[in-house]
């Protein structure tokens, strides 16, 4: 059920239509549309950790002037979005959330959109896709966290912990120095009120399963999809991009692009770096929707 909002004046909301939409076990998700009129085709933006769906305000106004309807929303456990921060209840509940909000867009638009996925939320989409779970026109992955850089060890205590505490709150760790080489999108992600820095066992566990699954089952990957990998990335380990492409590269459908000195955020990055990302974008979008409807 989707409710309208009063506007607010969160980073990124100020542009935006704001509403709720109710998933099936009752809680409510923050939703943000940059919608378009006559638009040649739109995009779900789908956040990772810690932070929420405001963040990309500016790369929805740069999809809306290239003629994208764009919609986004905070995952639960994040943003606007109530409830405890870096929980979840079970372990599909992301999956589940994505689902109904793609199935909620494509019915208000009348067509399937394409899927944006950066970091967590690249491991969110390419899972959901590759289960069958939604079946976007094309899929977009910036910095997808298929890989971590957590030890071994802390990857096996995540299982265990979430079979034992599974919304224990921890201290994610993110170092925010090494998002973007751009020191004012730092300190802005730095002074964000809507972002956080906690992670559950569950919600890390979920990670760490569903971004090695999604590469075990990458040759299974039939969507035209475009991977964006950092590889100054110190959030996540750009490797498991790497092996993704490898294994993908039998079904003909991704393309990949490697930008070695840019950090984990593409999208916010200094420039010359961030206008190379986008352009790369520009172009793939292009080849999807050549020509406007």
């Amino acid at each position: 059920m989707k409710q309208p909002l009063q506007p607010a004046s969160h980073q990124g909301d100020a542009q935006a239509v704001e509403s709720w939409l109710t998933m099936a076990d009752g809680q409510p998700i923050f939703v943000r549309d940059w919608p378009l009129a006559q638009a040649r085709g739109a995009v779900l933006i789908v956040h990772g950790l810690s932070e929420h769906g405001g963040r990309y305000a500016e790369l929805a106004q740069w999809l809306n002037a290239r003629g994208y309807a764009v919609r986004s929303y905070d995952q639960r456990g994040h943003g606007r979005t109530p409830g405890r921060r870096g929980a979840l209840r079970h372990a599909d509940d992301l999956l589940e959330d994505l689902t109904a909000i793609h199935r909620d867009y494509a019915h208000a638009l009348g067509r399937v959109p394409l899927v944006l996925g950066h970091s967590m939320g690249g491991v969110v989409v390419t899972r959901s896709v590759l289960d069958g779970r939604i079946a976007p026109g094309a899929v977009i992955l910036s910095s997808p966290a298929l890989r971590s850089w957590e030890p071994r060890w802390r990857r096996a205590l995540a299982r265990v912990l979430t079979r034992v505490t599974p919304n224990l709150p921890l201290r994610s760790g993110l170092s925010f120095g090494r998002t973007s080489h751009d020191p004012a999108r730092v300190d802005a992600y730095r002074a964000d009120p809507l972002r956080h820095g906690w992670i559950t066992p569950r919600l890390a566990d979920f990670i760490f399963r569903a971004g090695a699954s999604s590469i075990a089952d990458a040759a299974r990957l039939h969507v035209p999809t475009l991977l964006l990998v950092s590889g100054g990335d110190a959030l996540v380990d750009p490797s498991g991009s790497s092996d993704f492409s490898r294994a993908a590269t039998a079904g003909g459908q991704l393309t990949t692009r490697f930008f070695s000195m840019l950090y984990h955020e593409l999208f916010n990055e200094a420039e010359p770096g961030r206008s190379q990302v986008l352009h790369q974008l520009g172009d793939w979008l292009q080849r999807q929707v050549p020509d406007r409807q």
